[in-house]
């Protein structure tokens, strides 16, 4: 295998999962709204979405994606629709409601569809990747660089749910729960308002 293309890989990997945006919101919304089970599960959720286009992208199965991009545009504003729900959502909640709704399924698939509704993933990836990917590199090789992908993105975002998950920190996320919705319900349709700008061509 190569390991300097892996290698370097695994920084652009990091680089990407650590950077800020709507993936982390919905971790951070599905920790408050269900503890450590359902942001866990989100997590899950979240890598197994990413790891759909490591594989595309390692493969080149997102040209299928260039040559139609009618396809990319729907996803986009499925997507924005998405973070536009959850958003509503978050600041419509009681505090009370929130406590209880510890459904780990829907954590799960709320972190998948985050990722999987997210093209801009894949044109990430892409960009990124192009510096270390070679038409010429194993099937090994590149195996292991989308596996690895998908892993570095869920071992990140379990941290972030484990963190914010702790006795102390969600002591002080409940007491402060209806303000945090407020914001965190506000960054998701700020982000969706942001899709459909972008998608205007404004």
């Amino acid at each position: 295998m190569d390991l300097t293309a892996i290698s370097a890989a695994a920084v652009l990997f990091i680089l990407g999962a650590t950077s800020p945006g709507p993936s982390l919101a919905v971790v951070l919304r599905n920790t408050m709204i269900g503890g450590r089970g359902r942001g866990l599960a989100c997590a899950v959720g979240h890598g197994i979405g990413f790891g759909f286009y490591a594989i595309s992208v390692v493969f080149g199965l997102v040209i299928i994606m260039e040559n139609n991009p009618d396809i990319f545009t729907l996803m986009q504003i499925i997507g924005g629709l998405f973070l536009l729900y959850l958003g509503i959502e978050m600041m419509r909640a009681e505090a009370k409601e929130i406590e209880h709704s510890q459904g780990k399924r829907e954590g799960f698939i709320e972190g998948f569809f985050i990722a999987f509704l997210n093209p801009k993933i894949a044109v990430f990836m892409l960009a990124v990747l192009s510096s270390v990917l070679d038409p010429s590199m194993s099937s090994d090789t590149k195996w292991f660089i989308a596996i690895m992908g998908a892993t570095i993105d869920t071992i990140w975002y379990v941290l972030v749910a484990l963190l914010l998950s702790n006795s102390a920190i969600l002591t002080k996320i409940q007491n402060n729960q209806k303000i945090l919705n407020q914001v965190t319900g506000l960054l998701m349709i700020g982000l969706a308002v942001w899709t459909a700008y972008r998608l205007s061509g404004l």
